[in-house]
Order: C-alpha cells, then structure tokens, then sequence
C-alpha cells in the first residue's frame, strides 16, 4: 500500500506544515467555537498513535475522533482532511531523529549512527514507509532531517553534485532494509506461521518438486552452501536469545549492517579518487 502526500489543498497544507498562521491553526481561537482541549497538535498526536498500533489502513479521521472522545466533524475545524492530516503526521514523527551528531571528524562514524538511528525510527512508525518519496512532504522536520544528513556528508569533503546523489542513495538504502524488518515482524502475526516454520516447510521441499535446482541455479547453490549451508531451522531449534526475532528480520539486519559497510567504503573510494590529482 503506497500512499502519496501532499494531495489536499496545497496552501492550507503547507500553512499546517509550517504554522504559517499562527496560534489559530494550533487550536486557538478567541470567543465562542470548539471547547478547549483540541488542536492541530493534539489531533497528530492521537492519529500517529492509531497508526503505529493499529497500521495505515486503520488510519481515519472517525478513527482519531474516537481516540479523542470527539466527533469526525470535530476534526474538520483543525485539519481540513485525512490528506492533510498524512501530511502532517508525517513530519511531525520526524522531529524524533537527531538535529546533529557530535562532530568528531569521523564521517564514517557519523553516517553509521544517521543509518542505525533511521533504521530504527521507521521501525517505530513503519506506517511511514508507505508514504512515497516520489512527493515529499516538504515539512520543517522532513527538512531538517534532510540538512542533518547533508551536513554528515559535507565531511567528505565531496562536491555538491555527488552528495546530492548519496542523500538519496543512504535514504532509500536504509527505508528499503527498514521495510523489509517490519513486514518480517508483520509476517508472523499476519500469516499465523513463525518466519523458521514457513522457510523450513517449503525449501524442505524443494529437493522433491525440484530435484535438479542446483543444476538450474548453480550460482544461487553455490553461494547459499558457503554462506548459510543449512535452511533456517524451526523456531523450537533457535538458538537461545534467538527465538524472539524472526529470521527474516535478523537475515535483513544483518544484510543492513554489511550494505551499510559496502555503500561507506564506496564513499571513501569516492573521496580518494577526488583527492588524486
């Protein structure tokens, strides 16, 4: 499910976004209107909470009405809709990611922490993985993660045109093993099967439906014996410390951790042939 931002009125949503107009879209409002306790802010906090418990799908505005012991229509006094409501739920949640990071000179260092701590915000909201990048939402807090990252790179010491690459180069890298972790530990709940049964169910079979798969694949065989010569094992045969993790989710950490590795040393190959004369 892919959802795109940005399709409610384009200047209410980008006056909601920034607080273009003051205290009154913050809730506040002189005289006789909605009884106090309501406001944009109290309403995006309520509908991230029905999206990270309960998933995008669930998200709605009778839904966050609800959480707030008010009305749908109440809402609609604050936030003109659900389109501009994604709007700015989205950035709000990113007001949790670091502003900076201690400047030690070590890019590599610095970059290593951006990842881990991306990785694990997309964890805690993976609702915000639906929202497409094709249309960002153009938020203050979308922003300044933005500028956190580029400033991160600045101590390359790379030009402008190359950083502008590796910004959406390490974003879609660290969104795309974020995904992959949160739909493992989906999987379980919504499949009813353990991520170990499912895998030990089906490639236990693959030598009966296919028995010359290593003749068709020999490069695939090849590399899964030196790597991991033995299928996933059934939950009830994980290690201890293991049994709490589905497989998936620890296969794609670890996939996170060495393409991490892989995309860094790139750019320290990038830094040495721009230092070359």
């Amino acid at each position: 499910m892919v959802v795109f931002a940005g399709q409610g009125d384009a200047r209410r949503s980008m006056s909601l976004l920034w607080r273009a107009d003051g205290p009154k879209e913050q809730g506040w409002r002189p005289g006789p209107g909605p009884r106090p306790g309501l406001s944009v802010d109290a309403i995006v906090t309520a509908a991230i909470a029905v999206a990270d418990e309960d998933g995008m799908a669930a998200l709605s505005m009778r839904a966050v009405g609800e959480r707030l012991g008010r009305t749908a229509m109440a809402l609609y006094t604050y936030v003109p809709g659900k389109s501009e409501l994604l709007d700015l739920m989205y950035d709000a949640v990113h007001a949790e990611l670091p502003a900076k990071y201690e400047e030690t000179g070590d890019w590599r260092a610095g970059l290593t922490a951006w990842a881990r701590d991306r990785l694990e915000f997309h964890l805690r909201h993976p609702w915000a993985l639906q929202v497409s990048q094709a249309r960002p939402v153009l938020g203050p807090h979308e922003y300044a993660g933005l500028d956190t990252l580029v400033r991160l790179l600045d101590a390359t010491g790379l030009e402008a045109r190359l950083l502008r690459r590796l910004v959406g180069t390490l974003t879609h890298f660290v969104r795309g093993c974020a995904g992959t972790v949160a739909e493992a530990r989906q999987a379980a709940a919504a499949t009813g099967e353990p991520d170990e049964e499912w895998w030990f169910a089906r490639s236990a079979l693959l030598g009966e439906v296919a028995p010359d798969f290593a003749e068709r694949y020999p490069s695939l065989v090849a590399m899964e014996t030196a790597s991991t010569p033995q299928p996933p094992a059934p939950a009830s045969a994980a290690a201890p410390g293991e049994e709490s993790v589905p497989y998936l989710e620890r296969e794609a950490r670890e996939t996170f951790d060495v393409g991490l590795g892989v995309l860094l040393d790139g750019i320290e190959a990038a830094i040495g042939r721009a230092e070359q004369p």
